[in-house]
């Protein structure tokens, strides 16, 4: 079968075995057909007003999303530096990472259990704890504890709307919308850094991440106004018992519907969720990562006793997950079938090297381009909007020309190609370096790092980043969404694992950032003209 005729259907499994055994693991998830059922039903009762309300409503989900990734991330810097821990960055963001992988499957399987608007109010509630935390600190732990309570929100808004994505479309349509969400990149890519500037220079830091708490309920209550409207309708109609008994066998409906009480409902989510699995991963990639980011400031750096035991202690909590997952868990972490699909496994680590390789350069580039470059904060500011605005862009571009031509391997083979390969850093890199578009992005970087670096080859280093960085993740989506049983019932969980996998090379990615030590900001300001100065000023 051509890969042309393989898209146009939500299924392909090449393989009776496979088909068998998802099948049977499918009905062993008992647990998932009643979320999976009020999706169902929600849809019958949408009219065509009530379904362009939901997609406006999204698309305002969309935007905030957007305008809290454009704005937010320059306040760290400044929060840490008013605070004297400027170093910790990393290390926060590590934590932050952490939280966010872990938090893709639960919040994955909590919207699945329950229903799409119920997961939205507990996205809404961590969004503005969180950041009312945030607000409020005096050291950096508070902010470390509150980024850590925000990040809950901030990875659930995203895979929610992913979700809501993949229950309203079919595959070949879902690449296409699912780079529309990210649409809002690319106003924000220029209204971001001007509210990120005045903010800094007049409210301050505080009230940056403040005006979040007010704004995020007030664009998420019609979303989940309209999605709670749908499934009480479909409720009061009846559609979800009908579609429940369409979906489950007579026993499967009994076991939905018998009375249970609070405990043994707790127990049963506790079981769902697998809790001791995330908890084991979690502490076990934190313990790993962590002293990467901690060691240049712990007494005797990685002499210190601590930092090894850390990292022992990790592997070893990992290697306890590796055995509980599979063999225990009666909800595994990540779904079996998913790890013998060897498409699924294959764009899984690609996402996690790509996150690892955007984290890695990433997470000191505000602060390296304060310091090295004699640029106001508006410049920088609309600097470190590049790349996300390239990403944004070419991400459209790539799930257009997917759409249109239903070819995907040659668009994820190409993003790899610029992202990476094609530059000064490769050995296939035939061309003077004064080429620049025949530079990778992520070669470029290294070409161009120091105080000597041109402005041209900095800013194309992100363009290039963003080129093919764009590409690659619509074409990993949809190449991991075609090769699940049910595409409706497994759109959400290739992806959440996807996601998940994806943002361990996040945390890993930033971690190495902090422990690399890449840039010494106050080094790096010698012979960077007064670009140093103006960085101390306007921390100060």
């Amino acid at each position: 079968m051509s890969e042309k005729k393989d898209l146009e259907s939500d299924v392909s499994v090449p393989a009776l075995e496979y088909r068998v055994a998802v099948a049977e693991e499918v009905k062993r998830e008992v647990d998932a057909h009643l979320g999976v059922a009020r999706v169902q039903a929600a849809q019958k009762v949408y009219g065509k007003y009530s379904k362009w309300i939901l997609f406006v409503s999204l698309g305002l989900a969309c935007y905030i999303y957007s305008l809290d990734g454009s704005t937010t991330s320059y306040y760290l810097a400044f929060a840490a530096s008013r605070l004297n821990d400027h170093s910790l960055i990393a290390s926060v963001q590590v934590a932050q990472s952490i939280i966010i992988a872990v938090g893709k499957p639960v919040m994955a399987k909590i919207a699945d259990v329950t229903s799409r608007s119920v997961s939205y109010m507990v996205v809404l509630v961590f969004y503005v704890v969180g950041y009312i935390v945030i607000a409020s600190a005096h050291n950096i732990g508070t902010v470390a504890g509150g980024i850590v309570i925000y990040a809950v929100g901030y990875t659930g808004l995203q895979l929610l709307t992913q979700i809501i994505i993949a229950d309203l479309t079919n595959l070949r349509w879902r690449s296409l919308l699912s780079s529309l969400t990210s649409l809002p990149f690319i106003i924000n890519g220029f209204v971001g850094p001007n509210i990120a500037t005045n903010v800094l220079n007049g409210a301050g830091w505080r009230w940056g991440y403040g005006m979040f708490a007010i704004l995020v309920p007030a664009t998420l209550l019609p979303l989940i106004i309209t999605l709670a409207w749908a499934e009480a309708k479909a409720k009061r109609l009846g559609v979800v018992d009908e579609t429940i008994t369409a979906v489950a066998n007579t026993e499967q409906v009994a076991v939905l519907q018998e009375k249970t009480t609070w405990y043994q409902k707790i127990y049963r989510m506790v079981g769902r969720l697998d809790v001791f699995g995330l908890l084991l991963l979690g502490a076990g990639v934190a313990l790993i990562l962590l002293p990467l980011t901690l060691a240049s400031t712990a007494s005797n750096g990685w002499k210190n006793p601590s930092m090894i035991a850390m990292i022992v202690v990790g592997f070893v909590i990992i290697i306890m997950f590796g055995v509980w997952d599979p063999n225990f868990a009666s909800r595994p972490v990540i779904a079996p079938r998913l790890l013998r699909n060897r498409t699924v496994v294959l764009v899984s680590w690609i996402g996690f090297f790509d996150f690892f390789s955007f984290y890695l350069t990433y997470t000191y580039l505000y602060s390296f381009v304060l310091v090295v470059k004699p640029w106001s904060l508006i410049d920088v500011t609309y600097f470190t909007s590049t790349q996300t605005v390239a990403l944004t862009i070419f991400g459209i571009a790539a799930g257009a020309a997917m759409f249109f031509y239903r070819y995907y391997k040659p668009v994820l083979i190409a993003g790899l190609v610029i992202r990476l390969v094609y530059g000064p850093a490769s050995p296939f890199y035939p061309l003077p370096s004064a080429d620049l578009i025949s530079h990778s992005g992520c070669g470029l970087m290294i070409h161009s790092r120091g105080v000597n670096g041109s402005t041209a080859e900095i800013v194309w280093s992100q363009i290039l980043q963003g080129l093919g960085g764009g590409a690659t993740p619509s074409a990993a989506i949809r190449s991991a969404m075609r090769r699940c049983a049910s595409a409706f019932m497994n759109a959400w969980r290739s992806s959440g694992d996807m996601f998940f996998v994806a943002g361990r090379g996040e945390a890993v990615g930033a971690g190495g950032g902090g422990g690399g030590r890449a840039i010494e900001l106050v080094g790096a300001a010698d012979g960077g003209g007064g670009g140093g100065e103006r960085a101390r000023e306007s921390r100060s």
